[in-house]
């Protein structure tokens, strides 16, 4: 699609009139609809403004003249699994697992690989074709190029520690020790938990990206223990496969 059908559809399917669009985005509705009719594109600063509003990637906007990949692990990015900023603008560069709210959440590149192997062996990888093949490519994205640079210093590595330490402090009965939190997008591990009364509640945001893990339990079964955390609660629950029939544990504010 060219940009002029882009905005069109974005604009018809979130029911803006021409002149309530161009009041959104602080231009005239003549502006508007020279871009509709292909006479004109959004300069930066407006594609900006129509990217955080209709929750799309510039890429996207423009037509998509460019196959966007995360930067740090290189999977293709799509607008739904493209990262966001502190400030909730979308970052092209990385997708919602490695860098989450403006923090970037790798900085070993062996536990990236760790976790992405699981993933690929679903799509036919072995596991041995899957480590040679992130071993090579990894180091040829941006992130991995500048690491240094992009660092924090080790700050984000110091708050996961703190977090695993305070995990391990509760003392769950038949949970075995947290040595490891990954990212983990809201919308994939967003369970409802039945709660007394007989209502159920998800505690998570979609969109937001936390740090969790899921551990065997210590006890055999079928159950597994599922970890979620972040700067304001952990979170601890059990379910079976596939995430079926979860229960809450424990939910803390921090």
């Amino acid at each position: 699609m060219n940009t002029k059908d882009v905005i069109y559809e974005l604009r018809t399917k979130n029911g803006l009139s021409q002149e309530e669009l161009a009041e959104k985005v602080f231009v005239t509705r003549q502006a508007v609809s020279r871009w509709e009719n292909g006479e004109t594109v959004p300069n930066t600063e407006t594609l900006k403004l129509l990217s955080n509003l209709f929750n799309v990637s510039i890429n996207t906007l423009l037509g998509s003249p460019q196959k966007l990949i995360c930067q740090c692990c290189g999977m293709p990015l799509e607008d739904e699994l493209i990262s966001r900023n502190a400030d909730g603008s979308l970052n092209e560069e990385y997708c919602k697992w490695c860098y989450a709210d403006g923090t970037y959440t790798y900085s070993n590149m062996d536990d990236l690989i760790n976790i992405c192997i699981p993933h690929m062996t679903k799509e036919g990888f072995t596991e041995e074709q899957a480590r040679e093949y992130m071993k090579n490519m990894l180091p040829n994205l941006n992130y991995w190029k500048k690491y240094e640079e992009l660092s924090d210093g080790g700050e984000f590595e110091q708050f996961k520690k703190q977090l695993i330490d305070e995990i391990n402090a509760l003392e769950i009965e038949g949970m075995p020790k947290l040595e490891k939190l990954n990212a983990l997008v809201g919308a994939y591990v967003n369970l409802e938990y039945p709660l007394p009364g007989g209502i159920k509640a998800k505690f998570l945001d979609d969109g937001v990206t936390y740090l969790g893990n899921q551990l065997e339990c210590e006890f055999g079964g079928e159950r597994c223990f599922g970890v979620l955390a972040n700067m304001d609660f952990i979170l601890i629950c059990t379910y079976e496969a596939e995430g079926k029939n979860p229960e809450l544990v424990l939910y803390k504010k921090r």
